[in-house]
């Protein structure tokens, strides 16, 4: 592809990447806000995985702030790299305290596949002004 061509994707495919990040950050907000609001369940959670309370005040900010970042188009690769990372936690801690990982997994599939199409940002950060490495 010359750099005059511009590079179109289809409408299906922008539209069904919408709706992922919209469901994410739906997702993510509710369960970032009930950490944040202390929900008994996510207390009783935090507190049988053993890592404090303050753990679950951050967990709960960083879900938001992904779910805000994804839905920017200037930030969305970080967001959904964000969120992957906090997926790859929770999928860990189900696997060692008990429990189903497969909505954690689900959640670290979409938010790794909201990445990977934006992962264009990655390189404007690491490549500032053009530049190539």
């Amino acid at each position: 592809m010359s750099s005059t061509e511009v590079h179109t994707t289809p409408r299906w495919q922008s539209a069904a990447l919408w709706i992922v990040k919209g469901l994410l950050a739906a997702i993510f907000f509710a369960a970032g806000g009930a950490k944040l609001y202390g929900v008994s369940m996510m207390v009783e959670t935090f507190e049988h995985v053993g890592l404090g309370q303050g753990f679950r005040y951050v967990t709960g900010l960083l879900e938001v702030v992904g779910g805000i970042a994804i839905l920017v188009s200037s930030v969305a690769a970080f967001g959904a790299l964000l969120l992957s990372c906090i997926m790859v936690g929770a999928v860990v801690t189900h696997l060692v305290i008990g429990g189903s990982a497969v909505p954690a997994i689900v959640l670290l599939l979409l938010s790794a596949t909201v990445a990977v199409a934006h992962r264009d940002q990655f390189g404007a950060v690491l490549a500032p002004n053009g530049s190539r490495a």
